[in-house]
């Protein structure tokens, strides 16, 4: 496990660290052609090789190199102003599991997905989706009646889904604490959302604009809540 420790390591520290803007801005502007692409990819195997100082790793430290060179030239081929912010995500999933593959591989061991056959991680990714787009469409359905009626300036004000990917970041960060029994950390998200969320609209004085976000904070935050209790229950009784 050091090993893929290591593997980790390296990735953030080339990828993130050692990496100057002007190298991304570079291979964002010439693609295959610039040099910074391939730096970029070597200085990933030498900081493997630093890391775990083991001359018998060279092997691996080049395929991770390739492997490297081969996502990201892929992604500067294929990023656009459209995607370059998805693009980034995948990048990283990528490297993520190649990394993992690789150290895989080095161990001699086989791809095994056992853990899917443990109830409790089944309980657990069921919650955790749940709680995402799921819940999302069920609040947004059931206050739909009360939905006030907006100008579209202040549509416009708001960031495009970005009340439904706060409902979502809240619901997971809710679940997690309750699940680690970490209930003054609930109360503490509930009022910071509070505080700065109604102090908006109490700046609007609009009542029924601040009772619909109400119901709606009230609602996503009890199903969090109840979801949270359900799984713990689950996990920590002889229920399996």
């Amino acid at each position: 496990m050091i090993i893929l420790l290591k593997l980790f390591l390296a990735h953030l520290t080339g990828d993130f660290v050692l990496q100057p803007l002007s190298w991304v801005k570079a291979k964002e502007q010439k693609k295959l052609r610039a040099w910074q692409l391939y730096v970029h990819a070597l200085l990933h195997g030498v900081l493997v090789m630093i890391l775990l100082w083991d001359i018998r790793f060279i092997r691996w430290a080049l395929l991770i190199t390739v492997v490297h060179l081969f996502i990201d030239a892929v992604k500067c081929l294929l990023q656009n102003r459209r995607n370059q912010r998805w693009l980034f995500f995948i990048d990283q999933l990528a490297h993520i599991c190649s990394i993992y593959l690789i150290w895989i591989c080095y161990q001699g061991r086989l791809i095994s997905f056992s853990f899917l056959q443990n109830a409790k991680i089944i309980v657990l990714l069921t919650a955790l989706v749940l709680l995402t787009r799921p819940v999302s469409i069920a609040v947004k359905i059931f206050i739909s009646k009360w939905t006030p009626d907006t100008d579209a300036g202040d549509e416009m004000i708001s960031l495009q889904s970005a009340g439904e990917y706060i409902g979502i970041l809240e619901r997971v960060l809710v679940f997690i604490f309750m699940i680690t029994n970490e209930w003054q950390a609930v109360g503490f998200l509930l009022a910071a959302k509070s505080v700065f969320r109604f102090g908006n609209l109490q700046e609007a004085k609009d009542r029924k604009l601040t009772e619909y976000v109400l119901i709606g904070t009230l609602t996503s935050f009890a199903i969090a809540v109840l979801t949270g209790m359900s799984c713990r229950y689950l996990l920590l009784s002889n229920f399996f």
